[in-house]
């Protein structure tokens, strides 16, 4: 079982919380460098996983795979909506993040846990789908789209309600999932969402009629999260950044 550091970074603008994503990524190469150069150090010293959860304030992030022609607004009604623009390293394409959007960052060496970027997608989207599950949301897989999707089989019926986009290097990731929990989902219509034309984005408060508490999901995401990806949270801490 692999000890996981959990940190709650609240509210915090996207390039805030990928800077600090790439600071811990980049602190575990280095360890992973150490141990290269002089495998004595194996016993002193090794890479650390994390478990970041957040929300952002409103931006829409391109994924490094994206085509800008999903962007459907301009540089300046960008700003005249008081919303960021990034394009990252992560895959995937266009999505966006907001309020009561439920974001979690995982840093896991996964020469810890499998060397399968296939299987790491297939657990983040085993995580929501779980939670969901508790919401008594039937949730699955689209064949050929990562994410998370409700009647993903029925033509004309697909609903995302979780977008995942990753990044790995020497077998750490960052990046992660993002779950539309009461997220205003006006925003969505400013882009082709993950670039997929004529299918819906949905959140837990459409599908349920009614607002949900978002700590009660992030309560519920923590616990999957353990169970999927078999680990233990050792430390719990407020992280301000």
């Amino acid at each position: 079982m692999q000890s996981v550091i959990f940190k709650d970074l609240g509210v915090i603008d996207y390039k805030s919380a990928w800077d600090y994503q790439e600071k811990l990524l980049q602190q575990n190469v280095s360890v992973k460098t150490k141990i290269r150069n002089d495998p004595s150090q194996t016993s002193k010293i090794n890479t650390q996983h994390y478990f970041l959860l957040c929300e952002h304030l409103p931006v829409y992030t391109l994924g490094k795979s994206g085509d800008m022609k999903n962007v459907l607004m301009n540089e300046e009604e960008l700003e005249q909506a008081n919303i960021e623009f990034f394009k990252t390293n992560r895959g995937g394409d266009i999505t966006f993040h907001g309020p009561q959007q439920l974001v979690g960052y995982p840093i896991l060496d996964l020469e810890n846990f499998y060397t399968d970027i296939g299987k790491y997608l297939r657990n983040l989207e085993e995580v929501v789908i779980m939670t969901l599950a508790e919401y008594d949301i039937k949730a699955g897989r689209s064949v050929g789209e990562t994410g998370v999707w409700i009647d993903a089989e029925i033509k004309g019926s697909e609903r995302k309600i979780c977008a995942i986009g990753v990044r790995c290097s020497r077998w750490i990731t960052m990046h992660g999932f993002a779950l539309n929990v009461n997220t205003d989902l006006n925003y969505f219509k400013n882009i082709v969402p993950c670039g997929i034309e004529n299918k819906q984005v949905t959140s837990l408060e459409k599908e349920l009629g009614e607002k949900i508490e978002f700590d009660e999901v992030k309560q519920k995401i923590k616990e999957k999260f353990l169970l999927v990806f078999d680990a233990a949270f050792v430390i719990e801490e407020k992280e301000n950044l």
